[in-house]
């Protein structure tokens, strides 16, 4: 056994010098504590000339035409992301003090928020998402 553990001690002493001179265009360093090998590698760092891509938005993120109905609340954007139309909601709901002071999950709509919610009166906050589908137009 213990040859065996002395045999593969020596490959692997052989195999990480080999990998070391492989690998000439990175520096690298060994050091020895004890019994133990560590191998610290360190890539060539290649200087970032070019700037990263920005892909196009898709899904919620990309601007959508909106009805004219939408457009009237939002100010008269024509098209816009629906991640932006529910902050436009959201911060029209917090400026007016909509939300129902019992339950908070429960918007209160006033005659704007009516208008894009199909004249509902009261609102749960899980639906403003489905109820301002219809006004995004494909």
């Amino acid at each position: 056994m213990a040859v065996s553990l002395g045999l593969f001690s020596a490959l692997s002493t052989v195999q990480t010098a080999l990998f070391l001179k492989s690998s000439s265009s990175s520096s690298s360093s060994v050091r020895l504590a004890g019994n133990l090998r560590v191998a610290t590698f360190a890539g060539s760092a290649k200087p970032a000339t070019t700037e990263p891509k920005k892909r196009e938005p898709r899904g919620i993120m990309k601007p959508g035409r909106v009805s004219p109905e939408m457009q009237a609340f939002l100010g008269g954007l024509p098209e816009i992301p629906r991640t932006q139309a529910l902050k436009f909601i959201w911060a029209h709901i917090k400026q007016h003090n909509l939300q129902d002071p019992e339950d908070k999950k429960v918007i209160i709509c006033d005659d704007k928020l009516k208008k894009i919610f199909g004249g509902r009166d009261r609102v749960g906050f899980l639906e403003i998402a489905g109820l301002i589908s219809p006004h995004f137009l494909k």
